[in-house]
C-alpha cells in the first residue's frame, strides 16, 4: 500500500499509520499533565529531602508525617551535627557551629515555605544554593542526586508553585485589586 495520497491540488499528503496516530495521541496525553500537579509533587518531594536532612541536625523536635513520628519540643542543634560539619563537611569560611546552625535552620524553614507554596521561587533558590554548596564542597561525587534536586528546584524557580499554593492565592488577590 502506498504511504502517500494524491491531493486534488496535485500535492502529496502522508497517510498516517495507526502506529503514528497512537504515538501522537500518547504524546498529546503526556502534554496534558497539569503544571500544578507536577509542581505539587516536586514541592513535596524536594521539601521532604531537605526536611529529613534538617531533622538529622536537631534534637528535641521531630516531625515525620509519613512515619507518624512527632516530638514537639524546643529544637536544639545536635552535637553530631556540629561534628559532621567539623570533621566531614569542612565548609570554607564558616565555623562548624555556625554552618550547622544555618543549615539546620534553612533545611527546616525553606522546605516548609516550599510545601506551603509561599515564596516558592525564592525558597527554591535558597535550596538550589545549598545544593550547589553540597555538590561543590561536600559530596562532589553525588552529582546524579544533586542534579535531580537542582532540576526540581529550577523547575519551581522557572514555573512557580502552581495553583495549589499560597503564592497563587496571594497573586490572585493582588490582581483582583
Amino acid at each position: 500500500m502506498n504511504s502517500r495520497t494524491i491531493l486534488s491540488s496535485g500535492g502529496y499528503e502522508r497517510a498516517e499509520s495507526p502506529l503514528v496516530r497512537l504515538v501522537e495521541a500518547a504524546v498529546s496525553m503526556c502534554g496534558r499533565v497539569p503544571h500544578s500537579l507536577i509542581a505539587l509533587l516536586g514541592r513535596f518531594s524536594i521539601a521532604a529531602v531537605f526536611w529529613k536532612s534538617g531533622q538529622t541536625k536537631v534534637e528535641g523536635f521531630a516531625i515525620d508525617l509519613v512515619e507518624g513520628q512527632f516530638t514537639l519540643g524546643i529544637p536544639q542543634l545536635s552535637e553530631s551535627a556540629i561534628a559532621l560539619f567539623q570533621d566531614e563537611y569542612k565548609l570554607p569560611l564558616l565555623a562548624p557551629g555556625i554552618a550547622a546552625s544555618l543549615a539546620a535552620l534553612a533545611e527546616h524553614a525553606l522546605p516548609v515555605l516550599i510545601l506551603l507554596g509561599l515564596g516558592t521561587r525564592f525558597s527554591a533558590l535558597g535550596l538550589l544554593a545549598m545544593t550547589l554548596v553540597i555538590q561543590l564542597f561536600v559530596y562532589p561525587g553525588a552529582y546524579p542526586t544533586h542534579g535531580v534536586w537542582a532540576t526540581v528546584l529550577l523547575y519551581l524557580i522557572a514555573t512557580g508553585p502552581g495553583v495549589i499554593s499560597v503564592d497563587h492565592l496571594l497573586a490572585r488577590g493582588y490582581r483582583g485589586r
